[in-house]
């Protein structure tokens, strides 16, 4: 879980190693010597804090170190020193509280086995601790003639205990594993439809991707190329009917920047975005659409990033997350708080449909008056980049400003190649990628791509943000890395009011990574247990559970309407089948001949049911289940009876080791005394079940006995 390092993790199972050796040996601390160490680890912790602190670790870091540290030091106090029942008990606790801290600090699906694990280790540790601790305090002498000599019940007890000296210890791990499949069978329920509150992202040390470029506010040609050489997981998106048209080569939308400055690209100085307060049901709702069947839901689980940058397919119509608010700006572009420490997850609707290519071609409306800042263009531009963007547009014979964008969109994936040396000059990167290097990122390309049209007084803007991703049939997800980031361009086309999205980066730039290694062998299901841990455990939160309740609801309700209609056409062909028996056609002789048929079956069914039955009864099996109950009322026996020794022992009468429970109860010459004796008797030597009368008669001596009644 990150909590400690390796090196931590050594030295600590060594000392566990040397408290085992040095367990009931002299060489163990004594109880006063531990006190005064522990009283010592205080101060250390927080000299432990202040030089993390020091050395520069993060401040979330800092806290779950140094206590994961002071946790383990106590242990290691606790397990030096010699140790009374109470000391075990307080292992036990700090166990448990390390379990709970990794808890909050790992979030992978290894967590889980871990956690088996600790669970079926603390329930046989447990048992064997209560086994122990009761056994310390049994006398012999006090259980002297509690049974018969020859009682059915000692005769089996002994058999077992002389059959095997170590039955106890190798029934102890069956024992806990059942008592874990019992807990987990309980507990898992529960965790689904406890009610959820707050956030669902869980906090992990060592902080989020960091240098997480490209998503800021300024934005430098070259930065796009520093992530592409990563391979880390950025997030896990699913989208819901992946396959439909309209759903292929999504683009996840980060940021959207509009002004060039010649070497880079930065946000203009606009009016802060609108904030969007969340609802009950944490949906936010941005836009509207003119039919649901061009929304497509995507969800998405997003690492721990440095950035407040929220990722979505373009124009996005509502939002619906664990979030305070969520901020859109002039672009189009979202954001939430920044989550350096935990993962978020969020779904998303977007309008992903396109318009209709015709209508764009037939658009020459004017652009509205606050636009002129997508046809802003720097004043030192190179005056060889508006001459190529007139050579290209003429070569295609392009009239409207859709075929001029597919033209310099087509001759940039063609005529240029992709690769992720930066070669250009610092001073006018963009004039050497177009005239000299002729090779770039894909920043480069959407940027050169953008120019041009602004040169035609066509209106665009460059989005950063990530391409698909490498679909994983077996969690129905697409994962993202940070190889997979992505900048590509939107043009305006006012009559539609479309910002419509143009991908010039050539085809080695376009495809997602190679996905042999993510697909090979067992890793697509690796990483398929992951999403599921992920989704259902990690980030699972009320707006999951919303939707896993809608769904459970729905395939019940689908179950229940294919088995109605299955009832049905088993009445139909029932009833058919019976107006064919009672017939007179050749078909009734056949239908006959399939009810003697059927009838024989079920009485070789009945017979071979009571043959087994009488097989079980020979085998001892109701015995066995005879004493399995016997050994209950047994118990139930020595409850009642030791309740009255004791309070005879409060008035001071206490059985001598050299009388029988009779000659005790003579002896104590109480009738109440006698009868309970006589009924202890009864069930412990004569193997007789009292009856729930006899149970109440006892109960109301042993109360006149504890002055309860009158």
């Amino acid at each position: 879980s990150g909590g400690m390092g390796l090196e931590l993790a050594l030295a600590f199972l060594a000392l566990l190693c040397l408290a085992w050796n040095l367990e009931g040996t002299r060489w163990q601390l004594t109880e006063r010597i531990g006190l005064v160490v522990v009283l010592l680890s205080l101060p250390l912790f927080y000299l432990d804090w202040k030089y993390q602190m020091s050395v520069g670790e993060a401040r979330e870091r800092v806290g779950v170190s140094a206590l994961a540290h002071l946790i383990l030091f106590l242990s290691s106090v606790k397990l030096l020193q010699v140790k009374a029942d109470r000391d075990w008990v307080f292992l036990y606790l700090i166990s448990f509280f390390e379990v709970l801290l990794a808890a909050g600090l790992s979030v992978s699906p290894a967590y889980l086995a871990t956690l088996g694990l600790y669970t079926l280790c603390a329930l046989c540790t447990i048992i064997s601790f209560e086994i122990k601790k009761a056994g310390r305090g049994l006398s012999t002498t006090e259980t002297r003639l509690l049974v018969a000599p020859d009682s059915t019940i000692v005769r089996r007890l002994r058999r077992r205990q002389t059959a095997s000296p170590y039955g106890i210890a190798r029934r102890l791990p069956l024992v806990g594993g059942g008592l874990l499949l019992l807990i987990f069978g309980l507990a898992l329920p529960l965790f689904f439809i406890v009610p959820r509150y707050g956030n669902s992202a869980f906090a992990r040390t060592g902080g989020g991707l960091t240098g997480f470029v490209g998503f800021s506010e300024s934005v430098e040609l070259g930065t796009i190329a520093r992530l592409q050489q990563s391979d880390e997981v950025v997030m896990r998106v699913r989208v819901e009917d992946a396959q439909a048209e309209r759903n292929q080569n999504l683009r996840w939308r980060g940021i959207a920047l509009d002004y060039f400055t010649g070497v880079g690209w930065r946000k203009s100085r606009t009016p802060p975005g609108r904030l969007y307060p969340s609802n009950e049901r944490g949906l936010f709702q941005l836009g509207t659409t003119e039919g649901l069947h061009r929304l497509t839901t995507q969800t998405f689980f997003v690492e721990p990033l440095d950035t407040s940058a929220l990722f979505a397919a373009s124009r996005v119509i509502a939002v619906q997350g664990a979030f305070p608010f969520i901020q859109r700006d002039g672009e189009g572009s979202l954001s939430v708080g920044r989550h350096e420490q935990g993962r978020i997850s969020y779904r998303v609707y977007s309008d992903t449909s396109q318009p209709d290519e015709e209508v764009l071609r037939a658009d020459a409306s004017i652009y509205p008056d606050d636009f002129g800042r997508y046809l802003q263009l720097p004043p030192r531009l190179d005056p060889r980049i508006d001459r190529l963007a007139q050579d290209v547009i003429a070569r295609a014979q392009a009239r409207n400003h859709y075929d001029q964008a597919r033209a310099i969109e087509s001759y940039l994936r063609t005529e240029f190649g992709y690769t992720l040396d930066l070669k250009m000059g610092k001073q006018d990167p963009l004039a050497d990628f177009l005239f000299r290097v002729r090779e770039g990122h894909c920043e480069y390309f959407a940027t050169a791509m953008a120019v041009m049209l602004r040169t035609q007084g066509i209106a665009t803007r460059v989005i950063n943000g990530f391409q698909t991703g490498t679909y994983n049939d077996a969690a129905d997800a697409y994962i993202v890395t940070q190889r997979e980031a992505h900048s590509w361009v939107e043009v305006y086309f006012p009559e539609t009011g479309a910002w419509v999205t143009f991908d010039p980066t050539p085809a080695a730039g376009r495809l997602s990574g190679d996905s042999a290694g993510l697909n090979s062998g067992l890793g697509k299901y690796a990483e398929a247990l992951e999403m599921l841990w992920i989704q259902y455990v990690v980030s699972y939160d009320k707006h999951e559970q919303r939707s896993l309740a809608t769904t459970v609801r729905n395939t019940m309700s689908d179950y229940r309407q294919a088995l109605a209609e299955e009832f049905e056409a088993f009445k139909t062909r029932a009833s058919a089948w019976l107006r064919s028996v009672w017939g007179g056609d050749a078909n009734s002789t056949a239908a006959r001949w399939q009810a003697a048929l059927l009838l024989l079956t079920v009485a070789l069914l009945v017979f071979a049911t009571l043959l087994i039955w009488r097989r079980v009864s020979r085998l001892g099996f109701w015995r066995s289940l005879r004493f399995w109950q016997t050994e209950g009322k047994t118990a139930s026996a020595v409850e009642f009876y030791e309740r009255m020794t004791r309070v005879l022992a409060a008035r001071g009468l206490k059985r001598n080791a050299n009388e029988t429970p009779l000659e005790f109860a003579a002896a104590v010459e109480m009738p109440e005394a006698m009868r309970v004796t006589q009924a202890y008797n009864r069930v412990r030597f004569g193997e007789q079940i009292l009856s729930s009368d006899e149970i109440k008669e006892i109960e109301k001596w042993l109360r006149l006995m504890e002055g309860k009644e009158e």
